[in-house]
């Protein structure tokens, strides 16, 4: 988010919340930093509140002076940074056939990045290990991470499952994992925080951390499988069971092919059969019906493009998904919804996943 980033509230059962505003606002400025007094008028806070909360961000090491700047009256003002490397986060993509882990600092910039070959349908044990091991390779290859530097790891992974505790439940294709407790598991081996979240919603939110604060916009996600994730005026909507976002099984065609998920005719079923086949136009035109669907369910801004099958060949999938949204807005006489291709390409999931644990940090998420 840019520009104000308030309301704020000076009560102390709110201080920790008023200190990720104060270092969200932070983080925006970049290098050029932002002054106490331009705090304090874009959050609502007093200049007193300010000033306690950058001398605590300061202590911690997580800003920096940055500076001064000309005032217009009076002495110079001193201007602020946020220290990016100061507490680093990875995140944890784990698809059905790959694993990509992503150390990222505060701003969200990669310091490193490792992918290796992951077998969703390993027994939960090996699939687990595989895992922490990837994330403890990253970790060695990153001296200085020791101590309270590395917040936490947050995962994504194919739904359905629970984020709030951090449970799988049958995810298409392999019911093995239902009821797997993922982040306490991982958790565990790893001795750090784990968060757990869809994969959709892990790029929902990367994707929305600088976006508008009342954008909606719908993350398609095409590679192994079929998903949405789901921003409503600029918050990723979960659902209250995590279950928002199974786009990829919305019924389209009642004698369609049998889906992994045990119905006929789902959106995912006939994508990926198009996909096997080579006719990518025509999965592209499958995946407009869906995403017409949701434009006219949720009435959202914008769609975003992603996943592996969709960047092996983004133009006929961006266009043919636009046609469709287009073709579909001239029959109800309102604007089209501008379809664009997902920022930060194939690492959305990955560094979306990290997110999981940066947001909290500046109040988002």
């Amino acid at each position: 988010m840019s520009g104000a980033a308030g309301p704020g509230a000076n009560l102390s059962a709110l201080r920790s919340h008023n200190a990720a505003l104060v270092l969200r606002l932070l983080r925006d400025a970049g290098g050029d930093g932002v002054s106490r007094l331009e705090l304090a008028d874009r959050t609502g806070l007093t200049p007193q509140a300010v000033s306690k909360i950058t001398a605590r961000l300061r202590a911690e090491g997580l800003a920096a002076e940055a500076g001064r700047r000309a005032s217009t009256g009076g002495k110079p003002r001193t201007v602020l940074r946020m220290v990016p490397d100061a507490r680093h986060a990875i995140g944890l993509h784990l698809d059905r056939d790959e694993l990509t882990a992503v150390l990222v600092d505060l701003a969200g910039t990669p310091v490193a990045l490792r992918t290796a070959r992951f077998d969703f349908g390993a027994e939960a044990d090996r699939a687990l290990t595989a895992a922490a091991s990837e994330v403890e390779a990253l970790i060695a290859a990153a001296p200085g991470l020791s101590g309270g530097g590395l917040l936490g790891v947050g995962v994504a992974a194919p739904g359905p499952l629970d984020h709030g505790s951090g449970v799988l439940h049958q995810v298409t294709g392999f019911p093995q994992w239902d009821g797997l407790p993922l982040r306490d598991a991982l958790a565990r081996r790893l001795g750090l925080p784990v968060v757990l979240d869809k994969d959709t919603n892990a790029a929902a939110l990367g994707l929305a951390a600088p976006a508008a604060p009342v954008d909606s916009f719908a993350y398609l996600h095409l590679g192994t499988g079929l998903g949405a994730g789901l921003v409503l005026d600029g918050g990723v909507y979960r659902g209250a069971r995590t279950d928002a976002g199974e786009f990829g099984h919305q019924v389209v065609q009642l004698d369609g092919p049998r889906c992994g998920c045990g119905n006929y005719g789902c959106l995912e079923a006939l994508c990926l059969a198009a996909v096997a086949r080579g006719a990518q136009a025509q999965a592209a035109r499958l995946l407009g019906v869906g995403a017409a669907n949701l434009v006219r369910l949720l009435d959202i801004d914008r769609v975003l493009l992603g996943g592996r099958v969709v960047l092996a060949d983004p133009t006929s999938y961006v266009r043919g998904v636009a046609a469709v949204l287009a073709e579909d807005a001239a029959r109800t006489s309102r604007p089209t919804v501008p379809v664009d291709l997902v920022r930060g390409g194939a690492r959305a999931v990955v560094e979306g996943a990290a997110q999981l644990v940066l947001a909290p940090l500046f109040a988002l998420g």
